[in-house]
Order: structure tokens, then C-alpha cells, then sequence
């Protein structure tokens, strides 16, 4: 199906200019995510069905992902040169050294978090001590739990931790078989209370470990020779999230005309999920991340080998190609 904006393969950006229109030439850009359409992307969907990129002169393609460590790498070995995926991702690669840097954040927090059924009782982190606890093998979210249990004054050894995959993390909840579970509040927790499940949650944000998280980011070949076009494809972004946040339905709307095997339903409760972090962290502008809040996540991530020890936090990201701070949206 063709669409205004058509989902293609990543086949790397295409710096190509094309007439649309007999007055107007567009700079055709290729933009690549982190995961499948849905309530993460909406502000990129209301970017291009509301005409924002157009206005900037700008014929956006979007392609959908398969998570951020599959799509940084993308970036870093050639094959995407303009993307979407999480910052820690990201700067792993940068201090492996990739050439790329992150150019705007829109998740200044991360949406990991603990989750428990209300019915078993968990209000706090102390009442984790003596129970089971389910956590998904691999990912970085279980890399970072002595970073939330130190955080919270307690240590793995005061719990039961359970590797298992990731299907299985829900439905080990739902049937008591863990009393809590390391989620994320944009999919777990939406799919526990889709269940009619009541939980309590307790987001790594909240409870010590905020670290920088989803941003789009550059091949550094693409930011110096086509610093003007980063520009303007930020901003345009930044409107649309924007947008996304002051018309949530309009913007489910336009995640769904863009790609229409989304589920409307999902992609409503995804946004106003990850609705909070846009804000979080200390963020003075929807878009930056602030300095202040690089050097933390540099500190938090070294800690358990995320990131390298001494690594300098402005080797992963630039603010230079934001808009002026009179055009950002403040967060208040």
C-alpha cells in the first residue's frame, strides 16, 4: 500500500533532492527506529501526516525497527546514517568508537521499571526482601538492577531473582509464580493492566537511576555534510512531538494512516505511558537532555559496565543542531 510516506527496508539515507510540487524541492531522508510503529513513534507519525517535515523542506521515509542495539548498529556500520533508538545503546558503540552522536532526546529518562500485583502486598522496596522476582534474560534492564537495589538500600542476595524470556515475564506475574517483575512501563505494565490486572510500579526514573534514554542520533559523515537538514529534520521532529502531546488522538491518528497495522488502542496507552519522560531528569526542553544529566548516566552506567570508566559524556552527544531555546517547548 503507497502511502504519502512509504515504510521501506533500511536501505541507508539518500541524500537525494526530488521536485515535489513544481515549486518546492524536498531533501529526501531516510529515518530509521528503534521498534515498530506504535505510541513511541507517534510524535515522528504527526511530524510527516501533519506536514511538519514537508514545511521543512524535508520527504521523510520512516522504517520501523527491531530495538535500539539492532538499529545503533545500523548507524554504526554504515547501513543507516539518520535513527531513533536508546541512548545507551548509542554511547556504547560511540566509546567503542562508532562515528555517531545523539542530537536530541525525547525520553530523558528510561521507562524501566519494578512492577508487583497490588494483591501481593509490595508498596515499597523494603518489601521486596523474601520474594521472587522475575527479571529477562540478557537486556540491559537486568545490567542495571544492582544499580535501583543499591539505589533503595538493598542487595540481590535479599530477594530470589529469576532469568527467564521475555514472553514469560507477564504471564509469571499474572499467575504468581514471581511477586514482582523488571518491566517497562510503555509494554508491561500495559499489558498487565490489559489482563485487569492492578499493579504498583516503581520506575528506575523515580527510585535513583534516571539515565539519558530514547534519542535520535547521526552518523557523524551525515552531521558535517548535511548540518542544515539535521536542523531542520529536528525541529520538525520536535514540533511533532509536540503536537503529539497536545493532540494524543490526533497523533494515534497519524501513527495509524502511516502505518495501518497498528492498534489504535495500544498506541494511545503507549503514549500516554511514556507521556512523563519527556519532562523527567531535570529536563528544562523537551528535546535536551542536559549536561548535568549526560555526566550522571555516565556515573550510573560505568558503575556496572554499561558504559567504559572515564569516558567523557560529550563524546556521545552534541546539542548544536536543537533549535534555539526560544523555539523549544519548555517542560514546566
Amino acid at each position: 500500500m503507497m502511502h504519502a510516506l512509504k515504510v521501506a527496508a533500511a536501505t541507508g539515507f539518500l541524500a537525494a533532492v526530488g521536485l515535489h510540487g513544481a515549486a518546492h524541492a524536498q531533501t529526501a531522508v531516510t529515518f530509521q527506529l528503534n521498534w515498530t510503529a506504535g505510541g513511541p513513534n507517534a510524535g515522528f507519525a504527526a511530524a510527516l501526516q501533519e506536514g511538519f517535515y514537508k514545511e521543512a523542506g524535508l520527504d521523510v521515509t520512516i522504517v520501523q525497527g527491531n530495538g535500539s542495539g539492532n538499529t545503533a548498529q545500523l548507524v554504526a556500520s554504515g547501513q543507516a546514517q539518520l535513527a531513533y533508538a536508546d541512548a545507551v545503546a548509542v554511547s556504547q558503540l560511540v566509546a567503542k568508537g562508532a562515528p555517531m552522536r545523539v542530537v536530541a532526546t525525547v525520553y530523558q529518562s528510561n521507562p524501566n521499571e519494578l512492577i508487583a500485583l497490588k494483591e501481593t502486598g509490595v508498596k515499597s522496596f523494603a518489601d521486596l526482601k523474601g520474594k521472587t522476582v522475575g527479571v529477562p534474560a540478557g537486556s540491559s534492564q537486568t545490567t542495571m538492577l544492582p544499580l535501583l537495589l543499591k539505589a533503595n538500600g538493598l542487595t540481590e542476595q535479599d530477594m530470589q531473582l529469576v532469568n527467564m524470556p521475555m514472553p514469560s515475564m507477564v504471564p509469571s506475574l499474572l499467575t504468581g509464580q514471581v511477586q514482582a517483575i523488571l518491566g517497562s512501563l510503555d509494554s508491561y505494565a500495559i499489558q498487565i493492566r490489559a489482563q485487569g490486572a492492578e499493579i504498583d510500579e516503581f520506575p528506575f526514573a523515580d527510585y535513583g537511576v534516571p539515565t539519558v534514554s530514547t534519542s535520535i542520533f547521526a552518523a557523524n559523515d551525515f552531521i558535517e555534510k548535511n548540518p542544515e537538514v539535521l536542523r531542520n529534520f529536528v525541529k520538525a521532529s520536535l514540533k511533532g512531538w509536540s503536537f503529539a502531546l497536545d493532540n494524543p488522538e490526533k497523533a494515534v491518528a497519524d501513527v495509524k494512516a502511516l502505518f495501518p497495522d497498528a492498534n489504535a488502542d495500544l498506541v494511545a496507552k503507549e503514549l500516554a505511558a511514556i507521556t512523563p519522560l519527556f519532562c523527567s531528569a531535570g529536563a528544562k526542553f523537551i528535546g535536551r537532555a542536559e549536561p548535568e544529566h549526560w555526566v550522571n548516566t555516565q556515573n550510573l552506567l560505568s558503575q556496572v559496565g554499561l558504559l567504559p570508566q572515564g569516558q567523557d559524556p560529550t563524546s556521545y552527544y552534541t546539542n548544536d543542531y536543537l533549535p534555539p531555546e526560544g523555539e523549544m517547548r519548555a517542560c514546566r
